[in-house]
């Protein structure tokens, strides 16, 4: 047995093994002690070899999933060895093989997966000239994307990604190494070299599209893509134990496709995650009010991946405006309590679906087939929902007339086929049914004949079928009686005619099992030609079920739908954060104070003052989670809004550092602002929010009137620049798009009352001292404050001189202009004969030449 075990171990040297031993997985070596400690189960030595005890620890099977949750939590990989043959068959040990391979990036079992959540494996490929190939594949969702990018890039797609596990090659250069370090946040598994190869997965991929040529889905130019395919599709079907039939969907992303939503901007707006890192209070937890895991899993992916084509959200805003007339109320009670078929669909390929999984299919079918009628004849994209909702013929009548309406958990357990689907299981099923009245039967005419009262004929797993007698009545046992274990009290017996009953029942028992087994797999090889109408049937019943959550939400929370234009601008009438004003309708009942936002091409700045806790970052979020929602296909919590073309959303918010990447507060805050200020265009929103108050006084202010400045005479992005520098309120004096707004506040007395209102023109005052005495700090501190400022402030007003901080730098300051620069402001084209400006054309083109 350890020699059959250290055989399957050779062969997954890097992945826990567990090996079935009877009602256990076992573990031996290291493997026990590395799950003895991850796990916390006992540690135990049985045996020698080589001279040393066999170190093995155990969970059992009935239980397994748990302990593999907890597994992959860790990042740790398992392979389940199954026992394959049957006891006995051969001599030596049972044989048995590893089934699949479960890794945090290739999960399938429901136990594992989180409903709202997918497990998405990637593959990244270090191409030539500073190119890299990416794949990914989330082996549920059954769609395999596809997308280049260059090696500057690939911290933001890996962001935007969210992989579970990164697959790269063991043949990378040192340099890319490196740079693959920032993800060893995610479990990563290295792959030969070979694998990732472009004419392989060329030829992969073609194969699993069923295609002689990639060109339908643009991805025949992308070999460094191609490269990550092969090795992802190699790994994918090593893990399964078989081929991915049901990947036959192809996506090819290329940049400009989406609007981008950097690391940074996802954290700041707490999309998903708060910036604690908890799952709620968020903007996803606000708009999932979704019935199935499918619908979670796809409005969360409209949010974090809106399309710059504003089509797609044109079409379910117009579905949502549809289902608002009272039609989603009908549509989410029949969502209700509908199987993920999704998947289902996914475990059906796989052939790892459960017997419960397939009656919740069927269930999903009749449920699918009434959502169809009820919005069939609606325009749109509810037409093509309405279309794909038609149950595959013949599938849910199959799932009918073969599985029992409460089936057993697994196979191996029996108790999956309806009665009267099979004959020969009936029968066999019969003689096992028919055993209580033999035994019956048996036992009273066996007391007849022997004299013996208190006789039982009784049966257990381990001897079989048995009469038990009774030490005080042994002297009454029959001569055809055959001792077959004794007890302290009692003897057990055995009779010809029970003997010849017991090879016929349990003979039946094991028959019927496998013929049920039989059946099941009978099954699944009719359901594998469902597999493409089931994968869209899914598609559909998320898209539905999104769509009806996002109609609920509109009309709970009040929110509007929003006008798309094709000037640039942005247009917010009363708009509102939409998290904080759930949570406060929740924890205090108070109204959510709404403002207006008016950016344009004659204005496209905001700088924006005002007291710490006023509302500045609060309504620069809402800003961008309202443009996001619009772009996303939502409606948004406003009264009106009008959005222009939109390409990017940057934000530059919050105090943090990441001693992890030896980033201090202020090196994170200039990285994220360079970042911004190199990848912003004028179709961006950007939200900057007190930057350079990381430094000193001099050297936080100079940058950011820097920064503005580029934003608005470079960049000219749609900027939202929040600060607290009041020497930047005079930057709209010089700049013509940009304007002086304050988040409203008043005095009373020694305290401060927060109006949340942002209004024309700069604050007058900061308000520090007054948050700090509202935070609890000591009075004597908040005196000594007030005492400092009225000096500081005292000292400035003797002090008149005013520094220009937005001036050009001095000429000097201006790098030397090239020879073609000097010859070109040398020439006066007024003065210019035809033949003197051939010459001097002449010259230039010289002077330009290597």
């Amino acid at each position: 047995m350890m020699a059959q075990y250290l055989g399957v171990k050779r062969e997954y040297p890097s992945t826990l093994v567990f090996y079935r031993m009877g009602d256990f997985y076992e573990l031996f070596y290291e493997d026990a002690e590395k799950a003895a400690r991850l796990l916390d189960i006992t540690l135990t030595r049985r045996g020698m070899s080589a001279g040393e005890p066999v170190v093995m620890a155990g969970v059992p099977f009935h239980s397994v999933e748990g302990y593999l949750a907890r597994l992959i939590k860790c990042g740790e990989s398992v392979a389940i060895c199954e026992q394959v043959g049957e006891v006995g068959a051969t001599k030596g040990p049972v044989e048995r093989k590893v089934i699949r391979v479960v890794t945090p990036g290739t999960l399938t079992d429901s136990e594992l997966l989180n409903d709202k959540s997918e497990a998405v494996l990637l593959a990244i490929h270090q191409g030539p000239k500073h190119k890299v190939g990416l794949a990914w594949l989330s082996v549920t969702q059954g769609a395999l994307q596809l997308a280049e990018c260059d090696a500057d890039d690939l911290q933001d797609w890996v962001a935007r990604v969210l992989p579970s596990e990164i697959l790269h090659s063991t043949d990378v250069s040192p340099a890319f190494a490196q740079r693959l370090q920032a993800f060893r946040a995610v479990p990563i598994a290295q792959r030969p070299a070979f694998q990732f190869d472009a004419g392989l997965g060329q030829r992969k991929l073609l194969e699993q599209m069923k295609a002689a040529s990639l060109s339908a889905w643009g991805a025949e130019d992308l070999p460094c893509a191609h490269a990550a395919a092969a090795a992802l599709l190699a790994y994918a079907e090593h893990t399964q134990g078989r081929s991915l039939s049901h990947v036959q969907q192809l996506l090819v992303v290329r940049e400009g496709e989406r609007i981008e939503l950097p690391p940074a901007t996802r954290r700041n707006l707490e999309l998903v995650q708060t910036l604690r890192g908890e799952d709620s209070p968020t903007v996803f937890s606000l708009l999932d009010t979704c019935m199935t895991g499918m619908g979670s899993r796809m409005l969360k992916s409209w949010l974090l991946e809106p399309l710059r084509d504003r089509s797609v959200a044109q079409q379910r805003l117009d579905a949502i405006g549809g289902l608002r007339e009272q039609l989603w109320q009908k549509l989410r009670h029949e969502l209700k309590g509908v199987s993920d078929v999704e998947r289902i669909t996914a475990r059906i390929a796989l052939r790892q679906v459960r017997p419960r999984e397939l009656v919740g299919l069927r269930y999903a079918l009749a449920k699918a087939e009434q959502l169809a009628k009820q919005v069939q004849g609606l325009p749109g994209l509810l037409s093509n929902v309405a279309h794909d909702l038609q149950p595959p013929s013949g599938c849910a009548e199959r799932l009918a007339q073969t599985l029992r309406e409460e089936p057993a958990a697994l196979v191996r357990d029996g108790g999956v086929i309806a009665a009267g689907h099979d004959g020969d299981l009936d029968e066999l099923r019969a003689i096992q049914d028919n055993c209580d009245g033999f035994l019956l039967d048996l036992e009273a005419r066996e007391r007849a004949r022997s004299g013996i009262a208190n006789l039982r004929v009784q049966y257990n797993k381990v001897h079989g079928f048995y009469i038990e007698v009774t030490q005080g009545q042994l002297d009454k046992v029959p001569d055809d009686y055959r001792r077959r274990q004794t007890l302290k009290n009692a003897e057990r017996f055995i009779t010809p005619e029970l003997k010849a009953f017991e090879d016929k029942a349990l003979s039946a028992q094991e028959r019927a099992l496998a013929r049920e087994k039989w059946l099941y797999e009978q099954l699944l090889d009719a359901l594998q030609e469902h597999v493409p109408c089931l994968t869209r049937l899914a598609k559909a019943l998320a898209t539905l079920d999104a769509l009806c959550a996002l109609a609920e939400r509109s009309l709970t929370l009040s929110w509007c739908r929003p006008q798309f234009i094709k000037e640039p601008g942005i247009e917010i009438t009363q708009g509102r954060h939409p998290v904080v004003e759930a949570r406060l309708a929740e924890t205090t009942g108070g109204a959510f104070i709404p403002n207006d936002t008016r950016l344009g091409p004659k204005q496209r700045m905001q700088v924006i003052t005002g007291p710490n806790m006023g509302g500045k970052s609060t309504y620069m979020r809402q800003v961008a989670l309202i443009c996001l929602l619009a772009a996303m296909g939502s409606y948004v919590p406003a009264q009106a809004c009008r959005l222009g073309p939109l390409d990017a959303i940057h934000t530059r918010i919050g105090a943090a550092d990441d001693l992890a990447n030896a980033q201090s507060t202020f090196m994170l805050e200039m990285t994220e602002a360079a970042q911004i200020l190199h990848g912003a265009t004028a179709q961006s929103l950007v939200l900057m929010d007190e930057i350079g108050r990381g430094t000193s006084t001099f050297d936080g202010l100079a940058l950011a009137s820097g920064i503005a400045a580029h934003l608005h005479d470079k960049t000219q992005a749609f900027t939202l620049f929040a600060t607290h520098y009041f020497e930047l309120t005079e930057f709209p004096a010089k700049h013509h798009g940009a304007v002086n707004v304050h988040v409203g506040a008043t005095e009373s007395g020694a305290d401060i009352v927060f109006l949340h209102e942002i209004q024309p023109g700069p604050a007058s005052r900061s308000y520090g001292i007054q948050v700090a005495k509202l935070a609890g700090m000591p009075t004597g501190v908040v005196n000594h404050a007030r005492h400092a400022l009225a000096a500081l402030e005292k000292h400035q007003e003797e002090s008149r001189e005013q520094v220009d901080l937005f001036a050009p730098p001095p000429a000097a300051d201006a790098a030397a202009p090239s020879r073609v620069e000097a010859t070109l402001a040398a020439l006066d084209p007024d003065t210019l004969t035809p033949r003197d400006a051939l010459d001097a054309l002449y010259t230039l083109k010289k002077l330009i030449q290597p």
